[in-house]
């Protein structure tokens, strides 16, 4: 029995503190000979940085009490504040009670004395280990799967292969719903779903993080596509049957991506190819070299350093593209989009970096130097400027703080300026929006929705909204002298809108033969690369 727990030492890795060398030296032989790796210290000090520094590989601390600089128990009592679940042996010549008792109150697990009796010191370290895989360094205390500790032993240990990452979408809010006691129930009652659906006998389980679970296929060499069909069939499943909790009916869905690879690849790639699915609204997806994952990862480490350069060094400008009047083709208004301008004058468009910018906490800056530029427009040319405005600019107080700030300092002009609200984007607090068109209306600002039409409200804005123009989206538009359909989307629009006295835009006017379509429609102004496309500030008259 003893031999068999001893056997587990081969893939530990253990962190050996003791200030006597000779000790430490010759333990260290013996834990050569049992044990996978070794990291020395000559006091606490010492082993407190080498944990801090190897943590991710430690699973095991063994440690004197009395050393120099920082003792073994001072060393324990930090190192439990970063892994409260790491073994931890301690090995002194003291024996009396209250070294016992500390040791005990900061959750040492084992007591050996010295003269250290190798036999005992070797089974009290198998018997430790053994401990905390059965706990909470190995096992998911929620649904008794084990964790992602145990997947990342596991990886190094077996010939792994295939798997999956499982995500629940939107988790979060169905916390927010129906509180986190109710989700973990739901993530309770998920786990034995899985364990159901995928047989024990081909695949493991793990509860990764939060709503996220991993399925390892146990088997060397299956069939991706077979497994494909298996998590699929899964997905279905669960998109179709919802949860009871305490008569609540709760609909979840899931996303699921999969990877074949060995080992620590396989994890990697299935990381990388949930996120990628759900970025394409997908809801379960192979990974592929093909998709150039890691280039767009690439890529986005470029633009994060390339938005913080260009807010350092005002690279970012608006440009403005004119929005004319639909019977007599003249300028009404130009609206402002942003631009970054590198120092060759080379001119690079939003879809390069607006998302970067979102998810750096940068983007708040955009809409500043829209505002900015617009009233530059506004009051060295005398022109009308429409700027977008989306609805986390409007949630963010430090935005709308500056909004009405500007807004202030240039009241005499302010009339000129107008802020089409993104509908493409979910708008979640309606009275947030309407606080918002109230106080811009005090400076005599005009306020319309832009992508109207493509996203979640539509024709109910009308009735919430106190706007003044919509600007139907692109998409309606690109293709309206080809599309019967399209005409009759757009032109219920436009009926709709006259009847709520809120004037129309069409966006993505590209040729004479779609300007003709919305003429005779009766939209009431027209934008698109058929008039001009978006220039800066140097080019308007």
């Amino acid at each position: 029995m003893v031999n068999n727990n001893i056997s587990i030492l081969k893939n530990v890795t253990i962190l050996y503190a003791e200030d006597e060398k000779d000790l430490r030296d010759v333990t260290h032989q013996i834990l050569k000979g049992f044990t996978k790796k070794q990291y020395l210290a000559q006091d606490g000090q010492e082993g407190l940085e080498l944990f801090k520094k190897y943590q991710d590989e430690i699973d095991l601390i063994i440690t004197d009490v009395n050393m120099p600089n920082m003792n073994g128990l001072e060393m324990v009592k930090e190192i439990k504040k970063i892994n409260m679940n790491i073994p931890i042996i301690v090995a002194t010549a003291f024996s009396n009670k209250e070294y016992l008792l500390e040791a005990i109150d900061i959750g040492v697990d084992k007591y050996v004395l010295k003269p250290i009796d190798v036999a005992k010191l070797l089974q009290v370290m198998s018997q430790s280990l053994l401990y905390h895989e059965l706990k909470d360094l190995y096992i998911d205390k929620l649904t008794n799967l084990p964790n992602r500790n145990r997947l990342k032993k596991d990886l190094e240990n077996t010939d792994i292969d295939l798997m999956a990452l499982l995500d629940i979408d939107e988790f979060s809010t169905i916390n927010d719903l129906f509180g986190e006691k109710n989700g973990d129930i739901i993530l309770s009652e998920l786990a034995k779903t899985i364990k159901k659906h995928f047989s024990a006998d081909h695949f493991k389980i793990y509860r990764m993080e939060a709503d996220k679970f991993a399925i390892v296929s146990k088997d060397k060499d299956v069939d991706v596509n077979k497994f494909y069909d298996l998590c699929k069939s899964f997905a279905d499943k669960i998109e179709k049957d919802s949860l009871f909790i305490n008569d609540d009916e709760i609909d979840i869905n899931v996303t699921i991506g999969i990877a074949k690879g060995d080992g620590s690849r396989a994890f990697k790639y299935s990381q990388r190819v949930i996120n990628y699915a759900r970025s394409k609204m997908q809801r379960i997806m192979i990974y592929n070299e093909a998709f150039n994952i890691q280039e767009s990862f690439e890529e986005n480490i470029k633009w994060v350093k390339q938005v913080k350069i260009g807010f350092r060094e005002n690279l970012f400008q608006a440009y403005f593209q004119p929005i004319v009047d639909t019977k007599t083709k003249e300028i009404y208004k130009y609206e402002a989009l942003i631009r970054y301008v590198t120092k060759d004058n080379k001119e690079i468009s939003p879809i390069n970096f607006i998302n970067v910018a979102k998810r750096t906490k940068l983007y708040p800056n955009i809409i500043k130097i829209v505002i900015d530029d617009s009233f530059k427009l506004i009051k060295n040319k005398n022109k009308r400027v429409s700027v977008n405005i989306s609805f986390d600019d409007i949630a963010n107080k430090e935005t709308t703080s500056f909004v009405y700030k500007i807004l202030e300092e240039n009241k005499d002009y302010s009339h000129l300026l107008e802020f089409e609200i993104l509908e493409s984007e979910e708008i979640s607090d309606f009275d947030e929006v309407t606080k918002f068109i109230e106080n811009v209306r005090k400076f005599n600002c005009s306020v319309g929705v832009d992508d109207f039409g493509a996203g979640y409200s539509n024709f109910n804005l009308l009735t919430l909204l106190d706007i003044d123009f919509v600007k139907i989206d692109g998409s309606l538009i690109e293709n309206i002298n080809t599309s019967k359909d399209l005409e009759i989307i757009v032109t219920t629009i436009a009926n709709f809108s006259k009847e709520f006295g809120v004037k129309t835009v069409a966006e993505f006017v590209s040729k004479e033969e779609i300007y003709n379509k919305i003429k005779e429609l009766k939209i009431d102004y027209c934008q698109g690369y058929y008039f001009e496309r978006p220039i800066n500030y140097d080019s308007i008259k």
